[in-house]
């Protein structure tokens, strides 16, 4: 790597140095964010497009006492390298590294963590209306990508900022992405803006100015795009009618044109808005060429940017290639994605069925009343959502679809744990969140061709249906030529047996079934049941096994507190049937990154762990089976 980077330990360390150094300085950290990300994966595009402005933002700001909240975050990796972390760089997303998002926990310049979208600006407002409470100078800087403002929490945020402050940066990074290509009014205000002759005028001008002289002059320049803005697509500007007083849009690459606007920006006591045009994946021709890959990806060659082949179908592949066909035989079927038509498959469902397939955006509240106006008229939506961040849709799940029990099937791709990125993106809480409201029914598949039927079933319910399906690659079960219907609220037997009863939830189901191995060894009878319904639950034959068995034993990718153990321990109660129940799930804490495999076997989601937590019921309601057969 280059000799400039080695010298930056601390923000301190970028104001030393001269425009031209930035920009060579800019070069070597695109070389280590390439090469480093092809070791251990990451979000490589969405990083490379903002390394100038997060250098010009630490060469001008002072943090941590100035506040940089970034949206998402999953763009704050230039961030870490200037704030004291270069040398722990290479074990970014890694066990025990770095988070691949801002987290308060790992320095005292990340002083919000996030991990979804929409949310900096509320953020940011709240420190700076804290900071005038408390009388403080520091400034409070948001940097958010333009597929935020998409999201409506934004919204309330701009809806508030000029009643609330005097003094908040707000910086749009507009690179027409967020992982697809963005899309609504919003995204398409911001093309005419960027496109228009006038403007790119003004740019190229204010571009000049300032690079020359600085200083207000060339400000004003800038500050004119706002008329060459105007009727583009509403009678006058779209921020200022929030009170955000417009610059831009400015090239978001030219290091001195952002050095000398921040400058000016910290002087101005009014809410500001820069609009800075990026470029995503900026520096690395791959990722130029394939957006939504290096949006965030595995290892990759750093030359060529070739990825391993998966080699089967992801469970999320089997989904959109499931509603294809149900699509190609129900003219009611259709597909809704907030703004993630890559990560939950779905565009493989587009090219068969494009007037079918909605993205709406990073607004995945108003997916779902979207999903239930169409409800209303007939159709059937699937709304390909993950766990994480249909969490963000609760109110409406419950007030818009299942209180008027309307057919939307909510499809929640990367249930259970997500690896890599962490405790924002583990899909631990939807049996808990989803199994309390009427209405609605839950299913877990077993493997690729159950998820099939799942969403058959789905298909033909007259009511709210919700299906959790894990991240990556099942079992490589085949997938029937056409999917059949499941006996909703039946439960699967896999293996009969006498003294225990395992249920295995979804992906959890070879746990259970090793586990069944080896208390057959020691001389137990093992029932393994492959559950299907978290809700409504076979009550009749958790009532018929727990009569038989000595024990229960539940595995689920999912915290304990809430979750589908929880809801065998209520039922038996409620039938007051009285049975060990040994539950194996994720504990009451939010769970860190890392690979899946060590993190199940450090918070005990393990056959060994069920065994330990088993063994003293098989001592004491099973005495006379204790031998070897």
């Amino acid at each position: 790597m280059g000799h400039l980077l080695d010298t930056i330990h601390s923000p301190a360390d970028i104001k030393k140095l001269s425009v031209a150094e930035l920009e060579s300085l800019a070069q070597e950290i695109r070389e280590s964010l390439i090469q480093t990300l092809s070791r251990t994966g990451g979000h490589l595009g969405p990083n490379l497009g903002v390394v100038e402005l997060t250098l010009a933002m630490h060469y001008v700001f002072d943090t941590p006492a100035d506040k940089f909240v970034f949206d998402v975050s999953h763009q704050a990796y230039i961030h870490k390298l200037l704030t004291g972390r270069r040398e722990r760089f290479g074990t970014i997303r890694q066990p025990g590294g770095l988070n691949g998002f801002m987290l308060r926990t790992e320095s005292e310049h990340d002083i919000y963590g996030a991990g979804h979208a929409g949310t900096a600006l509320s953020a940011a407002l709240g420190m700076a209306v804290a900071r005038d409470l408390a009388g403080g100078k520091e400034h409070v800087v948001a940097l958010a990508g333009d597929a935020a403002f998409t999201n409506g929490i934004s919204f309330e945020a701009l809806n508030n900022i000029a009643d609330q402050t005097k003094r908040l940066i707000v910086v749009l990074n507009d690179n027409e992405w967020s992982i697809d290509r963005n899309v609504g009014a919003i995204a398409r205000y911001l093309h005419k803006i960027v496109t228009n002759e006038h403007v790119t005028h003004l740019h190229d001008s204010a571009s000049r100015l300032l690079e020359r002289f600085g200083g207000k002059t060339a400000i004003n320049v800038v500050r004119r795009a706002e008329e060459a803005a105007k009727g583009l697509l509403w009678p006058s500007v779209f921020f200022e009618e929030f009170g955000l007083t417009y610059y831009g849009p400015l090239d978001g690459h030219n290091i001195g044109l952002l050095i000398n606007t921040f400058q000016f920006l910290k002087t101005q006591d009014k809410p500001v808005l820069l609009h800075a045009i990026t470029q995503k994946g900026r520096g690395f021709q791959p990722a130029l060429d394939k957006q939504k890959k290096f949006h965030g990806l595995g290892p990759y060659d750093p030359e060529t940017g070739e990825t391993k082949a998966v080699g089967q179908q992801t469970y999320s592949e089997v989904f959109a290639n499931t509603l294809v066909k149900l699509a190609d035989e129900n003219d009611k079927v259709v597909a809704i994605t907030a703004a993630m038509p890559n990560g939950t498959a779905l565009d493989l469902f587009r090219p068969h069925h494009p007037k079918k397939y909605f993205d709406v955006g990073i607004a995945e509240e108003h997916a779902v009343i979207f999903a239930a106006g169409m409800a209303t008229r007939g159709y059937k939506p699937f709304c390909a959502i993950y766990s994480t961040f249909l969490q963000r849709a609760f109110d409406p799940i419950v007030h818009d679809v299942c209180l008027q029990n309307l057919p939307v099937v909510f499809c929640m791709d990367r249930g259970g744990l997500s690896g890599d990125d962490g405790a924002t993106h583990h899909g631990l809480f939807d049996i808990s969140y989803l199994r309390g409201i009427p209405n609605i029914i839950h299913m877990v598949p077993k493997d690729e061709d159950e998820l099939s039927d799942m969403l058959y079933t789905a298909m033909l319910h007259n009511g709210p249906s919700a299906v959790r399906y894990p991240r990556g690659t099942g079992p490589g079960t085949p997938v029937k030529e056409h999917p059949v219907a499941l006996p909703i609220g039946k439960a699967e037997v896999i293996t009969d047996g006498d003294d225990v009863a395992i249920f295995g939830l979804g992906g959890l189901l070879p746990m259970a079934n090793e586990l069944a191995e080896k208390l057959e060894q020691q001389g137990y009878s093992a029932a393994v049941i492959n559950p299907r319904f978290v809700k409504p639950l076979d009550r009749d034959m958790l009532a018929a096994y727990a009569k038989r068995v000595g024990a229960i034993v539940t595995f689920e990718d999912h915290v304990l507190m809430g979750g589908f153990g929880s809801a065998v321990i209520e039922a038996l109660s409620e039938m007051q049937v009285q049975v060990p129940v040994v539950r194996i799930g994720w504990p009451d804490r939010f769970i860190e990154h890392g690979k899946v495999e060590q993190l199940r076997a450090r918070y005990g989601i393990s056959v060994e762990a069920a065994l330990e937590k088993l063994a003293p019921y098989l001592k004491r309601t099973l005495p006379a089976k204790a031998m070897v057969r």
